[in-house]
């Protein structure tokens, strides 16, 4: 283990934030608020609901980058094989990984708006889903190639969102809490 990954470990139990190294930098992001986390459960719960058997929606798995062993990142969300469930690791590998959710944090948003979509391309997700709660907005970036993902779909609260990687599953926004100002 590395002393980056030891000092994320570290702070991560000294102080309860969650912590992530995304490439090359720490980053430690604090508890969600209330809207964050029902948008997490709402969109748990509709996943779970259309998943087929093999797959599951995890909350707050982390995903390691394949070319770098420091750097892992911890979605609010992941779409993985049910038997990640059972094993004792705690980085997911992202070739398992079918789709990846963040709820853009209040306080933080320039980490899961700017930083994330390449990351999640670079290391071969096939789906980024970004819900925004501070203006209603989503974005299912998908298709991943040479780091950067080649397809972005903008939707608003209210439209569904379809998510190609898993057969069509359609995931609805109309309940989804904002964040009030």
């Amino acid at each position: 283990m590395t002393s980056l990954r030891r000092l994320a470990e570290q702070a991560e139990q000294a102080t309860g934030l969650r912590a992530e190294i995304i490439r090359g930098v720490l980053m430690m992001s604090p508890t969600p608020r209330g809207a964050h986390a029902g948008v997490t459960r709402l969109l748990r719960n509709q996943l779970e609901a259309q998943l087929d058997n093999e797959l599951g929606a995890f909350e707050v798995v982390s995903i390691a980058m394949p070319e770098d062993p420091n750097d892992y990142a911890t979605p609010d969300i992941t779409v993985l094989p049910v038997a990640f469930g059972e094993a004792d690791d705690w980085l997911a590998d992202p070739a398992d990984a079918e789709l990846v959710v963040e709820v853009v944090s209040k306080g933080n948003s320039r980490k899961d708006t700017d930083d994330m979509v390449d990351w999640y391309a670079a290391a071969g997700v096939p789906a980024y889903l970004l819900i925004d709660p501070r203006n209603g907005t989503w974005i299912l970036h998908g298709d991943p190639r040479d780091g950067t993902y080649r397809s972005a779909v903008p939707g608003r609260y209210g439209e569904d969102i379809t998510l190609p990687t898993l057969d069509g599953l359609t995931l609805s926004t109309s309940a989804l809490p904002r964040y009030r100002s």
